[in-house]
């Protein structure tokens, strides 16, 4: 593909996501990988750098349209400024979409002026939502949860994720997985997460399809990790999307007991069954109706639909999905998987709620709440149920005593929230 057609194909990338957040419709990762599969005279490089062009527009978008003004939300302008912001030269970039059938069609006189505008802005006047790249709405929000260190966390929220990596134990060793994946590193806030190098594609790696590893950030591993979920119990994923959590929580009961996966997204549930057979997890139930539940539980786990706040170096997109009206939707629903799981807790367990959002209003705000309406449960600190084989938690930690929040800033790891609620006995 020629820089034209990149280009072009980039603005049809653009728009097409911009039409799903509004729809809410497939993810810009899902339409990214579609689109190519329909044109596969796309080389990696060709797919490298339109891929690398639409994200970087989704995650500066709030500055793109602050720059563009009046001009707001156009996938031409916005491909185009991104472009031009990068260092592509406007001239010469138009002079090659001449003649070109696959390029954007030329840039006229005042598209041209509108362009050299955004050149031409101050950044360092923009407004804090436009600088940082988030709607201006939930700024209270954020900067309930950051305070002064809001600036640095929303830079760290618009780079890039890392590929992290969760040791299955019941396939083998950190050591083993470090000997088939020299490029990875340790270093992490538990003994079983890796990190490798780069984001690269490991679906085909031996240590994957062997199942002794799986994709899982770090974040999501603690969070299956503060379950407390051991040997012998009986444990409730009630939200069990693809399975991530209930195979880490697998693997930390050694194959014992019992875990029950339910999600009313029943075909995402149906993605943990090739997965639980490749890590050798055989104590997993699933659950096909709200009515089979069981109740009398060691633990109920929550990890509740949200914002995915913390999630936006993955899906930078989600930042524009998300409207005061979604919000509320949320917080009724995760209101009302609190009271639903809490029914299902034994006395003297445990209900443990944990989100990808960052934002208060989904995370403290509903366990106060819930415990408020809820006097049989109170919050205990998370670090009750930090095992003892993984020493004392990391002093990165110790800013959180009860709830437990991280952030890719402080922590290098997708934010994430979690919270344990104990049943009186």
């Amino acid at each position: 593909m020629r820089e034209g057609a990149r280009i072009q194909a980039a603005i049809d990338l653009v728009a097409a996501v911009d039409a799903s957040t509004r729809d809410g419709g497939a993810a810009a990762d899902t339409i990214l990988r579609e689109y190519f599969r329909q044109r596969r005279y796309a080389g990696s490089k060709d797919r490298r750098a339109v891929g690398d062009l639409l994200y970087a527009v989704l995650r500066r978008r709030g500055e793109l349209n602050w720059r563009l003004g009046d001009a707001t939300g156009g996938a031409r302008l916005a491909v185009l400024a991104q472009a031009a912001l990068s260092g592509a030269d406007l001239s010469t970039m138009n002079a090659e979409f001449e003649g070109d059938p696959h390029a954007p069609s030329p840039i006229d006189e005042p598209e041209m002026a509108q362009l050299q505008q955004v050149l031409a802005a101050d950044p360092s006047s923009a407004p804090c939502w436009a600088r940082l790249n988030f709607p201006a709405w939930i700024e209270p929000s954020l900067r309930d949860r950051f305070g002064d260190r809001l600036e640095t966390e929303m830079a760290a929220l618009a780079g890039r994720a890392p590929l992290d990596l969760r040791v299955n134990l019941l396939r083998g060793t950190p050591e083993d997985a470090l000997k088939l994946l020299p490029e990875a590193s340790r270093g992490g806030m538990i003994s079983t997460s890796l990190r490798m190098p780069t984001s690269e594609d490991i679906s085909r790696h031996i240590a994957y399809l062997g199942g002794l590893v799986e994709i899982q950030d770090e974040a999501s591993q603690i969070g299956a990790l503060l379950t407390g979920a051991g040997k012998g119990m009986q444990v409730l994923d009630l939200c069990a999307g693809g399975g991530g959590k209930t195979l880490a929580m697998a693997s930390q009961m050694g194959n014992s007991g019992q875990i029950y996966a339910f999600d009313t997204d029943r075909r995402r549930l149906e993605k943990l069954r090739p997965r639980a057979k490749r890590a050798d997890a055989h104590n997993i139930q699933y659950v096909d109706s709200p009515s089979k539940l069981p109740s009398g539980l060691d633990r109920v786990v929550l990890d509740v639909p949200c914002s995915g706040t913390g999630t936006w170096r993955r899906n930078p997109e989600l930042r524009w999905r998300l409207t005061p009206e979604r919000l509320a939707a949320l917080t009724r629903l995760q209101d009302d998987l609190l009271d639903r799981g809490a029914a299902l807790v034994k006395p003297g367990g445990q209900l443990v709620y944990m989100t990808c959002s960052l934002l208060p209003e989904e995370c403290e705000a509903r366990v106060d709440a819930f415990v408020a309406r809820n006097p049989a449960f109170a919050s205990v600190s998370w670090k009750e149920n930090w095992p003892a084989a993984e020493g004392a938690p990391p002093a990165t930690l110790s800013h959180w005593p009860d709830y437990l929040v991280l952030s890719p800033a402080a922590h290098q790891t997708d934010g994430f929230f979690v919270a344990v609620l104990e049943r009186s006995p």
